[in-house]
Parts: C-alpha cells; sequence; structure tokens
C-alpha cells in the first residue's frame, strides 16, 4: 500500500514537471560539425529521453546476447543435475531393494552426470557392496575420504570393509582418525573395543572417558562399561597386583551393584589375602539379589579348610539369603551331596522337581548323583540321566551365540565389549573352545582359578 501511494506521487509529480516544462517559453540552438539546430525545449527533452531509452535497450540486447551462451550452458547443467539427482535417487532405492544390476547401473550413469556430488560416491561405493566388489567399495569410500564434507562417512565405510576382511589394525586406524575429528559414538566404539581386544584396558579406560565427556555415549551405559573395565583390570592385575585389584572390583560393584564378575574378582582378591570372612560377606552382600552359580564356587574357595558338613552349615546360611532361587538350591544340593546328607540334598530340590515343574538338565544330573551315591546304579538313576538329556538347558555364559564356562569382557566372537550374559543358550550356540579366543588378551586364555571339588566324606559306620 506505502509502494502505490509512493508511485502515485512520483507519478504525479513528473506530470507536473512535463507540464511545466512545455508552459515554458524559449528554444533550444545546437551548432556541431557546421550544423545549425534549433528546437523548443520540450522537444529537446523528449528527444533527449528518447536517445537514453535507444541506449538502454541496445545495452541490454548486447548483454543479453553476451550473457546467452552461459544461460543456455546452465539451463543444460541444471536439466544434467536434475537428471543426475533422479539417477541418484533411483539408484539409492534400488541398493534399498536389493537390486544390483540397477544399482550398478545407476552408479554408472551418476558418475558421468554428477561426478563431484557427495552421494554420487556413496550410491557407487554401497552397490559395489551390494555387488560384493570390495575393491570397488574401498576405493569408493577412500575418494569420499579426500572431500572434507564426506571424509567422516568414508572413514566409516572403510572402518567396515577392514572389519569385513578381519584386518583388526586398519579397521582400528580408520576408527582413530574418525574419532580425531569427531567424537562419534560408532568411532569411540571401535576404538575402545581395539584397545580392549589388545588387552590395552587403561587406554580403553581413558578412551571411554573421552567419549564420556563428548557426550557420545549416554551415562547408564557408560557406567555398565566402566564396570566391565575395571573388573577386566582387576582380573588382569590379581595376581602380580591384589590391592589394585580389589580397589577396582569394588569399584566396579559401586558402579554397576550385583556385577557377578566384579564381585568374584574381589572375593578371589580377599582370598589370595588370608581375608575369607571379608570375602563370603563380599558374596553374601551379592548373593541376596544375584543369586549366581560362580559366587557360589568361590564361596567354598574360603572354606577350605572345614569339611563337609561345616561347608554344608555355611551354604544353607548363603541359601537363605535367596530361598527360591535355583542357583541357591543347587548349591544346596550338592553341598548336601557331598556331606552325604540326602534327604537335605533331595529337599532342596523338591520345588524343582515337583509334579508340573521343568527341571533343567544340572537338576536332573544332581538327583542321578543323589540317586547313585544313596543307593548305587538303579533304574531312578538312568531315568534322572534320561530326562536330563531331555531337560531345558541351565543358564550359561553367552555372548554373540558363543558359550562360555567363564565370564569375559567381551565377545569372542565380535570382540563387542560387555557383550556377555548369564541367560539360557539357544541348542545351536557352540562351546567356546581355546582356539576360539586368539583374539582375547593372554590374561583371559585361561580363566579365572579352577574351584575345587567339594570332597565326599566316607559313610560312618
Amino acid at each position: 500500500m506505502l509502494f502505490m501511494f509512493f508511485f502515485v506521487v512520483v507519478l504525479a509529480a513528473a506530470a507536473y514537471g512535463i507540464g511545466w516544462l512545455i508552459d515554458q517559453p524559449g528554444s533550444l540552438i545546437l551548432e556541431f560539425a557546421g550544423q545549425h539546430i534549433e528546437t523548443s525545449i520540450p522537444v529537446a527533452v523528449a528527444g533527449l529521453l528518447s536517445l537514453i531509452a535507444a541506449t538502454i535497450m541496445i545495452w541490454a540486447i548486447i548483454v543479453a546476447l553476451v550473457r546467452l551462451p552461459s544461460r543456455l550452458a546452465g539451463g543444460s547443467r541444471e536439466r544434467r543435475k536434475a537428471k543426475g539427482l533422479d539417477v541418484l535417487s533411483q539408484g539409492l532405492v534400488a541398493v534399498g531393494a536389493g537390486d544390483v544390476a540397477r544399482a550398478r547401473k545407476a552408479a554408472r550413469l551418476a558418475e558421468k552426470l554428477l561426478p563431484e556430488e557427495p552421494l554420487t560416491q556413496l550410491l557407487v561405493a554401497q552397490a559395489a557392496q551390494l555387488a560384493g566388489d570390495r575393491t570397488a567399495s574401498a576405493k569408493a569410500f577412500h575418494k569420499m575420504t579426500l572431500n572434507p564434507e564426506t571424509k567422516l562417512l568414508g572413514l566409516r565405510g572403510l572402518h567396515i570393509e577392514a572389519k569385513r576382511r578381519e584386518d583388526a589394525e586398519a579397521a582400528a586406524h580408520f576408527a582413530n582418525a574418525a574419532h580425531e575429528i569427531a567424537p562419534l559414538p560408532w568411532a569411540g566404539s571401535a576404538v575402545l573395543e581395539h584397545l580392549a581386544a589388545t588387552g590395552e584396558w587403561q587406554k580403553a579406560r581413558e578412551a571411554l572417558e573421552k567419549s564420556v565427556n563428548a557426550k557420545a555415549i549416554d551415562l547408564p551405559t557408560a557406567q555398565k562399561l566402566r564396570a566391565v573395565i575395571e573388573t577386566a583390570m582387576a582380573m588382569q592385575r590379581e595376581s602380580e597386583h591384589p590391592n589394585e585389584a580389589l580397589h577396582l572390583s569394588r569399584q566396579a560393584l559401586k558402579r554397576r551393584p550385583g556385577f557377578v564378575p566384579a564381585a568374584t574378582t574381589a572375593a578371589r582378591v580377599l582370598i589370595r589375602h588370608g581375608d575369607n570372612k571379608q570375602a563370603m560377606k563380599a558374596i553374601e552382600s551379592v548373593w541376596a539379589t544375584d543369586p549366581h552359580p560362580d559366587l557360589a564356587a568361590v564361596y567354598l574357595q574360603a572354606l577350605p579348610e572345614e569339611s563337609n558338613g561345616q561347608k554344608l552349615a555355611r551354604v544353607e546360611k548363603l541359601a537363605k539369603l535367596a530361598p527360591q532361587a535355583p542357583a541357591s538350591r543347587h548349591a544346596l544340593a550338592e553341598a548336601a551331596l557331598a556331606a552325604r546328607d540326602f534327604a537335605k540334598a533331595r529337599e532342596a530340590l523338591a520345588p524343582l522337581v515337583a509334579e508340573g515343574q521343568h527341571p533343567t538338565a544340572h537338576t536332573c544330573l544332581l538327583m542321578a548323583e543323589i540317586e547313585d551315591a544313596e543307593n548305587g546304579p538303579s533304574g531312578p538313576v538312568r531315568q534322572w540321566l534320561a530326562r536330563g538329556s531331555r531337560a531345558p538347558r541351565d543358564p550359561v555364559w553367552i555372548a554373540d551365540g558363543v558359550v562360555s564356562k567363564h565370564w569375559l569382557p567381551l565377545s569372542p566372537a565380535t570382540g563387542r565389549l560387555d557383550a556377555f550374559e548369564w541367560k539360557t543358550p539357544p541348542h545351536s550356540a557352540p562351546q567356546i573352545a581355546e582356539e576360539g579366543r586368539a583374539n582375547l588378551p593372554a590374561a583371559f586364555l585361561a580363566g579365572p582359578e579352577k574351584t575345587p571339588a567339594l570332597t565326599v566324606e566316607p559313610a560312618q559306620t
């Protein structure tokens, strides 16, 4: 509205000025190159305006002609870019759909139409990955690292390719390079796992803190990983630096209450120091909320001089902290069996083998051992063994489908930290073997100390 008002005012002023000029008397005389020109002032002004208008028009035509080739080229580039973006879209859809031929065709065309477009190299790399051409894929990712805008994406692609060909050093190199540019979660995790796999736990701890400070990892996850790393450090220093090991394991328990590997490590260190009572208290404090066979095994290590009857009394006290837990009943049954208190052993397992229950293989094996120890080889022994062969499997330490006898800080299959869980394994899960742990630090190849078995006292006559 203001513009219209301004336009009307200017137009009125111009009309008034022209009218005033026409009303003025006088003439304009011009002598140039022997020519004598005389005209009125309005005609002279009109001629001057016409000359200016003609000059502007001629200049506009000249400029338009000069710019015509670039405009034609620009239009061609825009059409080329539009076609290239359409090809990129079709290629990425083909990659997502798993159409190898269409994806590779789109990648070749995109390289011709948009060779400098970052998405072009991504399409080329993904199409090559889909086709199984790792050389072409690595070449495309490497080209992406030369562009600051796509360097991180290229490094991640190279990291993935290195992991696929099981080149741990190259994978760690690319992850480190990315981590130095930006604290990305995948890079921080890769660096952390590489340091853990080589047993450099202190450096792994420092790398984790850097990720936490950069907010590349959430605090609950960081606390869990801190506990895992500190437990691993404690296990590594258990023999040569017991004081440090005890401090680290207790710190891990504070970060992650009820963490069984930290509790067992702390108890073993205390037993090594001869402080058996503190070791038992440490296990009892965890048993109440997280009863576990590993804790029961270390608990018995704290009772080396006691008789089987005394051990049974100790285990009864431990079992009362979590009386309904299968681990409590198994530990009590094993202690009673060693003390030849068959009634108490049966009583401990009774709720697990009652009608309507589905006893696990370990429960069935214990019942077979009780029958054999009390009555000798008999039909019930064979029945329990047969039942155990069909029974549900007991929980074990399992990570990425691999079963381990002992907890380990990282997966032997993938190198993932905090991968082991105590749960029932699938029937196809392979048992861990020494040769399957080649990528673990030597400190964990042997596993924790073996627990001495309960000795069976001879029957009293």
